[in-house]
């Protein structure tokens, strides 16, 4: 186990050079791609999961907003293959820096911003200013939605960050005390090992969940500028 509890999510180097360029790229290794006329049973499940989850995205949007498919399904395919390999002993997981989910966020909300504004631009400011406010309120209200409008990449980043962050934590502090009741009490240490499968099988999820989430928060804000 790690000395420092945060070392995990310390960025790695390799030959003294950052490692994570190698780290993000990784996954797309692990999504084979068949040139066969008939595709094995992995490559069939693949296409159908993929399938079934871009048809259940994609039905809320416009001929426009269906463009960013391809798009959409990259990224939730990226995040939940990176939180998932997260999961393995000794090993680092991107999305549980801030720094790199802004940099997947803020670029992906800016382009739904950008395209509103383009298309439907009376629609999109509209939102700034429902509609019936009193005079009084216009400037408050102005400003308050101004200020939700910017938050929503960061919102977006920091709920990814804070449910990859604290899974790893948990599963890190309750792997220690199997190891430290291992020598003083066998009962204990069964009991806590049981929690530790069940908070693994329990992180499964989130890292599965949490992909979805980001992504579908994203077709949202496509779906409100398109």
């Amino acid at each position: 186990m790690n000395e420092n509890l945060f070392t995990p999510f310390m960025t790695p180097t390799l030959l003294a050079l950052p490692a994570v360029v190698p780290i993000i790229l990784f996954p797309t290794l692990l999504f084979p791609t068949s040139k066969h006329l008939i595709n094995n049973r992995l490559i069939t499940i693949q296409q159908n999961l993929i399938q079934l989850t871009l048809k259940q995205m994609m039905t809320i949007h416009n001929t426009k907003g269906q463009t960013w498919s391809l798009m959409l399904m990259s990224l939730i395919i990226f995040i939940a293959t990176t939180n998932l390999l997260g999961l393995l002993p000794h090993s680092f997981t991107p999305t549980a820096q801030l720094s790199m989910n802004l940099a997947m966020a803020i670029p992906l909300w800016a382009g739904t911003v950008i395209t509103g504004l383009r298309f439907k631009t009376k629609n999109s400011l509209a939102h700034f200013l429902p509609q019936g406010t009193p005079t009084f309120l216009i400037p408050m209200l102005v400003i308050i939605e101004t200020i939700s409008l910017f938050i929503q990449p960061v919102a977006l980043a920091v709920r990814l960050t804070a449910n990859i962050t604290a899974g790893h934590l948990l599963m890190h502090l309750i792997g220690s005390a199997v190891l430290a009741l291992l020598t003083i009490n066998f009962f204990a240490t069964s009991l806590t090992f049981v929690l530790l499968l069940l908070l693994t099988i329990l992180e499964i999820a989130v890292a599965l969940i949490q992909a979805y989430v980001f992504t579908l928060l994203v077709s949202l804000y496509l779906h409100d500028n398109t």
